[in-house]
């Protein structure tokens, strides 16, 4: 067992996105591509010495080759203990879970979240911090920095751990705990939410369909729903980790979460329906016949956290990103709470769940959280709706009248156009950057431009200033288009596409998407010119 400096140059590309680096899975496995990724992270944080770091990931491919050169590493450059899930497996929420509880310098989280999994699929690898969130601006603009200079990394030359045995072992100085990947997180759930509630709701007959879309989730919603809270075997489905996901796309929308959707508009559908994705931190929710969208998920949780026990004081106050639907402002008014509008990233919500400004988050792509972690947590919304549900006596359908009664419907679609040619994507985005000061007063498509800009956010905590986060246009009568190019893709770019309208006239509260939208619809192309610059005549994904 000997340490090894292994020379290296800087490899390009290793600039992390909206939370991570990811990229594709040969990618990661190229010569040094890890390593240098590693070293440079180590080195952006301050070194490793005498530091202790959760790891684990979510089973993709590669997961568990990755994880033994990260406990090397951390070995050799001075690290004192890794604490590491069983075979690897961590969800994200469990890692921020286990980072705060055993009060660590941090942890690598193995997952490229959503993204398809396989050797010819996608990979990411991202660096939290002692608070359990994703590294801040400035340290992921650390890491990147050192990734431009680096000449070396360390490594130590030993035999693999053994990630299957529960317990501690030592690798070189470093001693390495293996642990049990369910445990921990299960038990916060237990002290945030109403089990003996949930548990007789189960007990009434009361039935869900859980789609754990062959990924990290599976083991935890075992282990929860039918274990602790009595939910009839097979609600959990597709509840085995695979490398690849069961060749599927672990994504939580009703376009790759198909067999749920299936189920739940089906004959004699169940109660209730959820899902997780790839890394377990989003989330969907569907009714019998109700599918919820991310941003009414968000708000109905605002308007009813007070019933489950771990908020039963209420909310200090709430946040979402920016391109998330306003539906939770509207209750943050209602209730008199303040409400944050941040860039996309976790991260951003750090700050304010730190300071105690925010204790519910929420991003319009499935992921809802509180300040119970500082990521946000699938599972934990679905407990939640659980608890809810459990709490009111009501259905999924019922809720989701109620609330749109009370305080008026957002309604909302995201239009994603995948991989697009990189430079036909920036060169939209300047197109419509160069329309911003004329906008305002402009009609488009029967609607009329209030105001257009570019987004741009000062952290009312810490100060820092984050601009050139996605173009919005804001029409009278409170709809809007959101444009953005995403940070989670792995080749080519993202366009995302936010469309949003508001109503109250409670004649309009049950028209589908498409027909809410049509007018906003039509406007986002005409500003955009989507089909003439990119080619592309419907988007790739409709959510």
């Amino acid at each position: 067992m000997t340490l090894q400096t292994v020379s290296t140059q800087p490899i390009e590309g290793q600039k992390a996105g909206t939370s991570g680096l990811r990229k594709q899975t040969r990618t990661f496995m190229g010569p040094h591509f890890l390593e240098n990724y590693v070293q440079a992270i180590l080195n952006g944080i301050g070194g490793a010495t005498g530091k202790t770091f959760v790891v684990g990931g979510d089973g993709r491919y590669f997961n568990d080759r990755a994880i033994q050169v990260i406990l090397r590493m951390a070995a050799a450059n001075g690290a004192t203990h890794v604490i590491v899930g069983q075979n690897g497996i961590l969800s994200t929420p469990a890692a921020s879970h286990l980072i705060r509880k055993m009060k660590t310098d941090g942890g690598f989280i193995l997952s490229a979240s959503h993204n398809p999994g396989g050797i010819d699929a996608d990979f990411g690898l991202k660096f939290n911090m002692a608070n359990g969130g994703p590294a801040t601006e400035a340290v992921t603009q650390a890491i990147f920095e050192q990734t431009t200079t680096l000449t070396e990394y360390r490594i130590l030359d030993a035999h693999d751990v053994d990630l299957a045995k529960i317990g501690e072992t030592t690798l070189g100085d470093m001693k390495v705990s293996v642990i049990d990947s369910v445990s921990d997180y299960a038990a916060m759930m237990s002290e945030l939410f109403d089990f003996e509630a949930i548990r007789a709701l189960f007990a009434g007959g009361f039935r869900m369909a859980f789609d754990a879309m062959h990924a990290v989730t599976g083991p935890y919603a075992t282990a929860i729903l039918e274990g602790t809270l009595g939910a009839p075997k097979g609600t959990v489905l597709n509840g085995v980790p695979s490398p690849d996901f069961g060749g599927g796309h672990p994504d939580p929308n009703p376009i790759w979460a198909h067999q749920l959707m299936d189920i739940m508009t089906g004959h004699d559908a169940p109660d209730f329906g959820a899902a997780s994705d790839g890394d377990g931190d989003r989330n969907m929710i569907v009714g019998r016949g109700a599918y919820v969208t991310p941003s009414d998920s968000l708000a109905l949780i605002a308007a009813h956290a007070h019933l489950a026990p771990g908020y039963k004081a209420g909310l200090s106050g709430v946040a979402r990103s920016m391109p998330t639907s306003g539906a939770v402002d509207r209750v943050a008014k209602a209730k008199g709470i303040p409400c944050f509008e941040t860039p996309t990233g976790w991260k951003f919500f750090g700050t304010l769940l730190d300071a105690g400004k925010a204790n519910l988050c929420g991003e319009e792509s499935a992921g809802t959280g509180s300040d119970h972690i500082r990521e946000k947590d699938g599972l934990w919304a679905v407990l939640m709706w659980l608890n809810i549900i459990a709490a009111s006596g009501h259905s999924v359908a019922v809720l989701m009248d109620n609330h749109w009664t009370t305080y008026g419907r957002n309604y909302y679609s995201r239009h994603d156009y995948e991989a697009v040619e990189s430079d036909a994507a920036n060169g939209l985005m300047d197109h419509l950057r160069s329309q911003l000061g004329s906008l305002p007063g402009h009609h488009v498509a029967g609607l009329t431009v209030t105001e257009a800009d570019e987004f741009a956010y000062r952290d009312p905590v810490d100060d820092s200033y984050t601009s050139g986060q996605g173009i919005r246009v804001m029409f009278s009568g409170g709809s809007r288009v959101v444009f953005r190019l995403s940070g989670t893709g792995t080749q080519g770019a993202t366009i995302r596409v936010y469309l949003e309208r508001v109503e109250t006239s409670p004649n309009q509260l049950h028209l589908t998407p498409e027909e809410a939208l049509a007018d906003v619809i039509a406007a986002a192309e005409e500003l955009a010119e989507i089909k003439t610059r990119t080619g592309r005549d419907t988007p790739d994904v409709i959510t």
